[in-house]
């Protein structure tokens, strides 16, 4: 038989063991529901705007796409909204599904792939094996509301600015600076028109970008073509 000491200690294991479930419990387990994540798409149809001659053939160049820099306060996976006293904050539950440096890369790549007329476009992680290469740098990428007001608010414009520079790995020369600015407002004051509004305003302003680009690489291009050997 088990003595009184017995007893009490195989209660004490039960109480620990009962303890430890708990915490399991609260550790591992939430009722809290996970952040909706929304994805940026970049745009299939339409041509890039004129910024120059339209390239009739992919230009026979190789640009890397580096990492974007983002401003401080937006260099995050967060959905952000500015308010008229620059009071800048977030939308609750919801996030991109990166942070905005690599969803902005990723949307450059895959809109350049569709628009820029170049023979290869890839990430940085082959910027010293492409000719050429682009940096980004994002100083807007929000919601802006005209007024501070409660859910009946009028819905946000959506505002993205992207300074851009070009320039040759080889020569270590930037070829050239533009910047591009898109600004679409969303049809209701509801998260899922908000994220419609930014995949248009981040379209037109990357598409500005990808037909500055084509036409500053279209001399490069030729000058490359040039100085290919004749093999006839």
């Amino acid at each position: 038989m088990m003595g009184a000491s017995g007893a009490r200690a195989g209660a004490l294991l039960l109480a620990l063991a009962g303890v430890l479930d708990g915490c399991a419990g609260s550790l591992f387990k939430s009722n809290v529901a996970p952040p909706t994540v929304y994805l940026l798409s970049a745009a299939t149809d339409g041509p890039a705007p004129a910024a120059g001659a339209a390239v009739a053939a992919p230009l026979t160049v190789d640009l890397a796409v580096l990492k974007p820099r983002v401003r401080p306060g937006l260099d995050n996976d967060r959905i952000a909204a500015l308010y008229p006293d620059r009071h800048l904050d977030f939308f609750a539950d919801a996030r991109w599904s990166g942070p905005l440096d690599e969803v902005i890369q990723d949307l450059v790549v895959q809109l350049f792939h569709s628009h820029a007329g170049l023979r290869n476009v890839s990430g940085d992680a082959s910027a010293f094996a492409s000719a050429y290469w682009l940096e980004i740098v994002v100083t807007d990428f929000q919601a802006e509301y005209a007024a501070i007001g409660t859910a009946d608010a009028a819905p946000p414009s959506v505002h993205v600015h992207l300074l851009a520079r070009i320039g040759s790995s080889a020569e270590r020369r930037v070829i050239a600076r533009f910047e591009a600015d898109g600004r679409q407002p969303a049809a209701a004051n509801r998260l899922g028109a908000i994220v419609d509004a930014y995949d248009r305003a981040a379209n037109q302003a990357l598409l500005q970008i990808a037909a500055d680009c084509a036409a500053a690489l279209a001399p490069e291009s030729k000058v490359r073509v040039s100085e290919q050997p004749d093999l006839r």
